[in-house]
Protein backbone atom coordinates (compact mmCIF):
# COMPACT_ATOMS: atom_id res chain seq x y z
CA UNK A 1 0.00 0.00 0.00
CA UNK A 2 1.05 3.57 -0.24
CA UNK A 3 1.44 5.15 2.87
CA UNK A 4 1.88 8.94 3.01
CA UNK A 5 3.51 10.34 6.24
CA UNK A 6 2.76 14.28 6.81
CA UNK A 7 4.45 16.18 9.28
CA UNK A 8 5.53 19.98 10.61
CA UNK A 9 8.52 20.63 12.55
CA UNK A 10 10.63 18.91 10.70
CA UNK A 11 14.00 20.19 9.15
CA UNK A 12 17.35 20.06 9.09
CA UNK A 13 17.98 20.11 12.65
CA UNK A 14 15.51 19.01 14.05
CA UNK A 15 15.23 15.77 16.13
CA UNK A 16 12.84 12.84 17.57
CA UNK A 17 10.18 13.66 15.14
CA UNK A 18 12.62 13.33 12.14
CA UNK A 19 14.35 10.09 13.23
CA UNK A 20 10.65 8.66 13.87
CA UNK A 21 9.32 9.30 10.49
CA UNK A 22 12.85 8.04 8.87
CA UNK A 23 12.96 4.69 10.86
CA UNK A 24 9.05 4.06 10.89
CA UNK A 25 9.21 5.09 6.64
CA UNK A 26 12.45 2.86 6.13
CA UNK A 27 10.36 0.11 7.83
CA UNK A 28 7.54 0.09 6.05
CA UNK A 29 9.44 0.06 2.85
CA UNK A 30 11.48 -3.15 4.39
CA UNK A 31 7.90 -4.92 4.32
CA UNK A 32 7.17 -3.74 0.43
CA UNK A 33 5.27 -0.81 0.85
CA UNK A 34 5.84 2.60 -0.94
CA UNK A 35 6.41 5.62 1.46
CA UNK A 36 5.67 9.36 0.64
CA UNK A 37 6.92 11.67 3.23
CA UNK A 38 5.83 15.28 2.94
CA UNK A 39 7.23 18.32 4.99
CA UNK A 40 7.94 21.97 4.78
CA UNK A 41 11.00 23.54 3.95
CA UNK A 42 12.44 26.63 2.03
CA UNK A 43 11.40 25.38 -1.35
CA UNK A 44 9.77 22.67 -3.32
CA UNK A 45 11.54 19.91 -3.99
CA UNK A 46 10.78 15.74 -4.62
CA UNK A 47 14.08 13.25 -3.68
CA UNK A 48 14.09 9.86 -3.08
CA UNK A 49 16.23 8.67 0.00
CA UNK A 50 15.49 5.36 -0.81
CA UNK A 51 14.02 3.16 -3.50
CA UNK A 52 10.77 2.75 -1.76
CA UNK A 53 10.44 6.03 0.30
CA UNK A 54 10.43 9.14 -1.38
CA UNK A 55 10.19 12.63 0.25
CA UNK A 56 8.69 15.82 -0.94
CA UNK A 57 9.01 19.11 0.54
CA UNK A 58 6.55 22.17 0.53
CA UNK A 59 7.27 25.85 0.85
CA UNK A 60 6.48 26.86 3.83
CA UNK A 61 7.12 29.97 6.02
CA UNK A 62 9.62 30.11 9.63
CA UNK A 63 7.38 30.11 12.50
CA UNK A 64 8.78 33.06 14.62
CA UNK A 65 10.25 31.61 17.59
CA UNK A 66 10.99 28.30 17.11
CA UNK A 67 14.26 28.48 15.93
CA UNK A 68 13.53 27.92 11.90
CA UNK A 69 10.87 25.37 12.31
CA UNK A 70 8.43 25.52 9.37
CA UNK A 71 4.49 24.90 8.99
CA UNK A 72 3.27 24.12 5.58
CA UNK A 73 -0.42 25.51 4.59
CA UNK A 74 -2.74 22.90 4.75
CA UNK A 75 -4.26 23.34 1.60
CA UNK A 76 -1.45 22.51 -0.42
CA UNK A 77 -1.35 19.41 1.41
CA UNK A 78 -4.65 18.75 0.54
CA UNK A 79 -3.60 19.39 -3.35
CA UNK A 80 -1.28 17.21 -3.47
CA UNK A 81 -2.83 14.64 -1.45
CA UNK A 82 -5.31 14.74 -4.28
CA UNK A 83 -2.34 13.80 -6.68
CA UNK A 84 -0.54 10.78 -4.31
CA UNK A 85 -3.99 9.03 -3.96
CA UNK A 86 -2.63 7.41 -0.65
CA UNK A 87 -3.57 4.03 0.66
CA UNK A 88 -3.08 5.07 3.98
CA UNK A 89 -2.40 8.67 5.84
CA UNK A 90 -0.37 8.94 8.56
CA UNK A 91 -0.33 12.50 10.08
CA UNK A 92 2.37 13.79 12.84
CA UNK A 93 1.04 17.21 13.65
CA UNK A 94 -1.13 18.92 15.57
CA UNK A 95 -0.80 22.09 14.39
CA UNK A 96 -2.03 23.10 10.64
CA UNK A 97 -2.16 19.93 9.43
CA UNK A 98 -4.39 18.23 12.47
CA UNK A 99 -7.28 18.71 9.88
CA UNK A 100 -6.29 16.18 7.21
CA UNK A 101 -8.47 13.11 8.90
CA UNK A 102 -11.50 15.25 7.31
CA UNK A 103 -9.82 14.90 4.26
CA UNK A 104 -8.74 10.95 4.38
CA UNK A 105 -12.38 10.65 5.30
CA UNK A 106 -14.17 12.88 2.63
CA UNK A 107 -11.85 10.28 0.11
CA UNK A 108 -12.29 6.93 2.22
CA UNK A 109 -8.75 6.86 2.76
CA UNK A 110 -8.29 4.96 6.26
CA UNK A 111 -6.21 7.81 8.67
CA UNK A 112 -4.05 7.49 12.23
CA UNK A 113 -2.53 10.39 14.03
CA UNK A 114 0.01 9.93 16.26
CA UNK A 115 -0.13 12.36 19.07
CA UNK A 116 3.88 13.30 19.76
CA UNK A 117 2.84 15.74 22.24
CA UNK A 118 0.72 16.22 25.37
CA UNK A 119 -1.64 19.42 23.84
CA UNK A 120 -2.64 20.18 27.77
CA UNK A 121 1.18 20.58 28.85
CA UNK A 122 1.39 22.58 26.02
CA UNK A 123 -1.01 25.25 26.60
CA UNK A 124 0.79 25.33 30.20
CA UNK A 125 3.95 26.05 29.31
CA UNK A 126 2.54 29.23 27.24
CA UNK A 127 1.13 30.04 30.63
CA UNK A 128 -2.50 29.54 30.11
CA UNK A 129 -3.96 28.27 33.61
CA UNK A 130 -4.00 24.74 34.08
CA UNK A 131 -7.73 24.57 33.95
CA UNK A 132 -7.88 26.47 30.63
CA UNK A 133 -5.17 24.53 29.23
CA UNK A 134 -7.35 21.58 30.19
CA UNK A 135 -10.37 22.32 29.06
CA UNK A 136 -8.66 23.71 25.83
CA UNK A 137 -6.94 20.82 25.43
CA UNK A 138 -10.01 18.10 25.62
CA UNK A 139 -11.92 20.22 23.05
CA UNK A 140 -8.98 20.25 20.55
CA UNK A 141 -8.38 16.52 21.26
CA UNK A 142 -12.21 15.46 20.98
CA UNK A 143 -12.51 17.41 17.45
CA UNK A 144 -9.27 15.59 16.53
CA UNK A 145 -10.22 11.71 17.66
CA UNK A 146 -12.99 12.14 15.97
CA UNK A 147 -11.71 13.17 12.60
CA UNK A 148 -9.55 10.18 12.86
CA UNK A 149 -9.84 6.23 12.39
CA UNK A 150 -7.03 5.61 14.71
CA UNK A 151 -5.08 8.18 17.05
CA UNK A 152 -1.57 6.25 18.27
CA UNK A 153 -0.07 8.01 21.39
CA UNK A 154 3.56 6.28 22.34
CA UNK A 155 3.30 6.05 25.93
CA UNK A 156 0.51 6.02 28.95
CA UNK A 157 1.23 9.48 29.45
CA UNK A 158 0.82 10.75 25.86
CA UNK A 159 -2.70 8.88 26.38
CA UNK A 160 -3.97 10.28 29.30
CA UNK A 161 -5.59 13.07 27.59
CA UNK A 162 -7.33 11.14 25.34
CA UNK A 163 -8.59 8.74 28.43
CA UNK A 164 -9.33 12.05 29.75
CA UNK A 165 -12.39 12.74 27.17
CA UNK A 166 -13.20 9.14 26.63
CA UNK A 167 -12.12 8.47 23.04
CA UNK A 168 -12.18 4.75 22.17
CA UNK A 169 -10.14 5.12 19.11
CA UNK A 170 -6.93 5.49 20.94
CA UNK A 171 -3.59 2.99 20.72
CA UNK A 172 -0.24 2.90 22.05
CA UNK A 173 3.30 2.13 20.35
CA UNK A 174 6.15 2.66 21.75
CA UNK A 175 8.88 4.24 19.37
CA UNK A 176 12.44 2.78 19.11
CA UNK A 177 16.02 3.35 19.44
CA UNK A 178 18.94 2.28 16.48
CA UNK A 179 20.33 0.15 18.94
CA UNK A 180 23.58 -0.34 16.16
CA UNK A 181 24.47 3.31 15.64
CA UNK A 182 23.50 3.80 19.42
CA UNK A 183 26.32 1.66 21.73
CA UNK A 184 28.62 1.57 24.41
CA UNK A 185 31.49 0.25 21.98
CA UNK A 186 31.25 3.62 20.84
CA UNK A 187 32.74 5.18 24.47
CA UNK A 188 35.75 7.25 23.63
CA UNK A 189 38.47 7.56 26.74
CA UNK A 190 40.05 10.04 24.62
CA UNK A 191 37.24 12.50 24.01
CA UNK A 192 36.04 12.23 27.30
CA UNK A 193 39.62 13.91 28.61
CA UNK A 194 39.21 16.25 26.16
CA UNK A 195 35.88 16.95 27.05
CA UNK A 196 35.59 16.44 30.91
CA UNK A 197 38.99 19.15 31.14
CA UNK A 198 39.90 17.70 34.63
CA UNK A 199 36.68 16.68 36.13
CA UNK A 200 36.12 13.61 37.62
CA UNK A 201 32.41 13.32 36.16
CA UNK A 202 31.37 14.45 32.68
CA UNK A 203 27.65 14.93 32.01
CA UNK A 204 25.91 15.92 29.06
CA UNK A 205 22.30 17.28 28.02
CA UNK A 206 21.38 16.36 24.46
CA UNK A 207 18.86 18.03 22.38
CA UNK A 208 17.39 21.40 21.35
CA UNK A 209 17.61 24.64 23.44
CA UNK A 210 14.06 25.37 23.12
CA UNK A 211 11.65 26.32 26.26
CA UNK A 212 9.39 23.27 26.51
CA UNK A 213 12.88 21.39 26.94
CA UNK A 214 13.69 23.32 30.68
CA UNK A 215 17.29 23.10 29.33
CA UNK A 216 17.95 25.10 32.46
CA UNK A 217 17.34 22.77 34.79
CA UNK A 218 20.31 20.98 33.14
CA UNK A 219 22.31 23.66 34.27
CA UNK A 220 21.31 24.28 37.45
CA UNK A 221 22.07 20.88 38.12
CA UNK A 222 25.85 21.26 37.46
CA UNK A 223 25.98 24.35 39.37
CA UNK A 224 24.39 22.57 41.94
CA UNK A 225 27.15 19.72 42.39
CA UNK A 226 29.68 22.51 41.48
CA UNK A 227 28.72 24.44 44.78
CA UNK A 228 28.92 21.03 46.60
CA UNK A 229 32.49 20.53 45.50
CA UNK A 230 32.03 17.73 42.87
CA UNK A 231 34.13 18.22 40.26
CA UNK A 232 31.92 17.40 37.09
CA UNK A 233 31.45 19.25 33.47
CA UNK A 234 28.49 19.59 31.71
CA UNK A 235 28.38 19.24 27.91
CA UNK A 236 25.06 20.67 26.07
CA UNK A 237 24.78 18.93 22.66
CA UNK A 238 22.10 21.31 20.56
CA UNK A 239 20.85 24.48 19.90
CA UNK A 240 18.04 26.70 19.29
CA UNK A 241 16.05 29.67 20.44
CA UNK A 242 17.23 29.59 24.36
CA UNK A 243 20.82 29.42 23.80
CA UNK A 244 22.19 32.95 24.55
CA UNK A 245 19.95 33.02 27.52
CA UNK A 246 21.63 29.60 28.57
CA UNK A 247 24.77 31.15 28.22
CA UNK A 248 24.29 33.63 30.54
CA UNK A 249 23.10 31.49 33.20
CA UNK A 250 25.86 29.24 32.61
CA UNK A 251 28.69 31.89 32.82
CA UNK A 252 31.35 30.92 35.61
CA UNK A 253 30.48 27.30 35.76
CA UNK A 254 31.56 23.97 34.30
CA UNK A 255 29.49 23.95 31.83
CA UNK A 256 30.22 23.53 27.72
CA UNK A 257 28.40 24.47 24.85
CA UNK A 258 29.00 22.13 21.96
CA UNK A 259 26.18 23.77 19.31
CA UNK A 260 24.02 21.49 16.88
CA UNK A 261 25.82 18.24 16.40
CA UNK A 262 24.97 17.52 12.89
CA UNK A 263 25.93 13.31 12.44
CA UNK A 264 24.31 11.02 14.16
CA UNK A 265 27.25 9.53 14.46
CA UNK A 266 28.96 12.07 16.19
CA UNK A 267 26.12 12.38 18.70
CA UNK A 268 26.44 8.14 19.55
CA UNK A 269 30.05 8.91 20.44
CA UNK A 270 29.29 11.87 22.78
CA UNK A 271 26.22 9.23 24.53
CA UNK A 272 28.15 6.60 25.28
CA UNK A 273 31.57 8.70 26.42
CA UNK A 274 29.12 10.42 28.97
CA UNK A 275 28.61 9.08 32.44
CA UNK A 276 25.09 10.80 32.95
CA UNK A 277 22.79 12.24 30.48
CA UNK A 278 19.99 14.58 32.01
CA UNK A 279 16.78 15.20 30.07
CA UNK A 280 15.07 17.70 32.27
CA UNK A 281 11.79 17.68 29.87
CA UNK A 282 9.08 18.17 32.03
CA UNK A 283 6.44 17.58 28.91
CA UNK A 284 8.05 14.40 27.22
CA UNK A 285 5.75 12.15 25.08
CA UNK A 286 8.50 9.33 24.67
CA UNK A 287 11.78 10.86 24.71
CA UNK A 288 13.88 9.77 21.61
CA UNK A 289 17.61 11.07 23.04
CA UNK A 290 17.09 9.70 26.26
CA UNK A 291 16.38 6.43 25.04
CA UNK A 292 19.34 7.09 22.58
CA UNK A 293 21.16 7.89 26.00
CA UNK A 294 20.47 4.49 27.24
CA UNK A 295 21.04 2.08 24.28
CA UNK A 296 24.81 4.04 24.45
CA UNK A 297 25.06 2.61 28.22
CA UNK A 298 24.30 5.56 29.81
CA UNK A 299 22.10 6.42 32.68
CA UNK A 300 19.84 9.05 32.31
CA UNK A 301 18.13 11.51 35.22
CA UNK A 302 14.86 12.72 33.86
CA UNK A 303 11.43 14.22 34.71
CA UNK A 304 9.14 12.68 36.85
CA UNK A 305 6.73 14.64 35.42
CA UNK A 306 7.32 13.30 31.69
CA UNK A 307 6.66 10.10 29.83
CA UNK A 308 10.60 9.35 30.51
CA UNK A 309 9.29 7.74 33.97
CA UNK A 310 7.69 4.99 32.28
CA UNK A 311 11.09 3.97 30.42
CA UNK A 312 13.43 5.11 33.05
CA UNK A 313 13.93 2.41 35.73
CA UNK A 314 15.99 2.46 38.79
CA UNK A 315 19.57 0.77 38.14
CA UNK A 316 19.41 2.72 34.42
CA UNK A 317 18.81 6.10 35.94
CA UNK A 318 15.56 7.60 37.97
CA UNK A 319 12.67 9.62 37.46
CA UNK A 320 12.71 12.76 39.86
CA UNK A 321 11.16 15.71 41.06
CA UNK A 322 11.40 19.24 38.86
CA UNK A 323 14.15 20.94 40.89
CA UNK A 324 18.02 21.04 40.03
CA UNK A 325 18.66 20.19 43.73
CA UNK A 326 16.69 16.50 42.96
CA UNK A 327 18.35 15.85 39.32
CA UNK A 328 21.68 16.57 41.75
CA UNK A 329 21.02 13.96 44.28
CA UNK A 330 20.55 11.39 41.52
CA UNK A 331 23.56 12.09 39.52
CA UNK A 332 25.74 10.96 42.74
CA UNK A 333 23.46 8.25 43.78
CA UNK A 334 23.76 7.06 40.31
CA UNK A 335 27.46 7.21 39.99
CA UNK A 336 28.25 5.78 43.18
CA UNK A 337 26.96 2.36 41.62
CA UNK A 338 29.96 0.60 39.82
CA UNK A 339 30.36 1.98 36.20
CA UNK A 340 30.05 -1.09 34.40
CA UNK A 341 26.97 -2.12 36.38
CA UNK A 342 25.15 0.89 34.95
CA UNK A 343 26.16 0.90 31.86
CA UNK A 344 25.26 -2.81 31.16
CA UNK A 345 21.37 -2.25 33.05
CA UNK A 346 21.01 1.32 30.88
CA UNK A 347 21.90 -0.85 27.66
CA UNK A 348 19.66 -3.44 28.39
CA UNK A 349 16.28 -1.07 28.94
CA UNK A 350 17.18 0.16 25.63
CA UNK A 351 17.09 -3.14 24.13
CA UNK A 352 13.70 -3.71 24.88
CA UNK A 353 12.91 -0.70 22.05
CA UNK A 354 14.23 -2.37 18.89
CA UNK A 355 12.73 0.05 15.93
CA UNK A 356 11.41 -3.06 14.46
CA UNK A 357 8.73 -3.56 17.09
CA UNK A 358 7.60 -0.01 16.49
CA UNK A 359 7.13 -0.17 12.90
CA UNK A 360 4.99 -4.01 13.51
CA UNK A 361 2.77 -1.71 15.53
CA UNK A 362 1.95 1.01 13.57
CA UNK A 363 1.59 -1.28 10.18
CA UNK A 364 -1.01 -3.32 12.70
CA UNK A 365 -2.15 0.17 13.18
CA UNK A 366 -2.46 1.51 9.72
CA UNK A 367 -3.80 -2.05 8.41
CA UNK A 368 -6.36 -1.60 11.28
CA UNK A 369 -8.11 1.49 10.51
Amino acid sequence: MRIVQLANFYGPRSGGLRTALHHLGAGYAAAGHEVVLVVPGPAHADEHLSPNVRRITLPAPRLPGTGGYRAVDPWRVRTLLDHLRPDRLEVSDRLTLRGMGKWASAHGVPSVVISHERLDRLLEQFLLPPALARSGADWANTRMAASYDTVVCTTDFARQEFDRIGARNVTRVPLGVDLHTFTPTRHDRSLKRDLAQGADALLIHCGRLSPEKHVERSVDTAATLHAAGHRIRLVIAGDGPRREALERRAAGLPVTFLGFVNQRTEVATLLATADISLAPGPHETFGLAALEALASGTPVVVSASSALREIVHPGCGAAVADDATAFAGAVNTLLDNPERTRRQAARARAEQYPWQTAVDGMLTALQAT
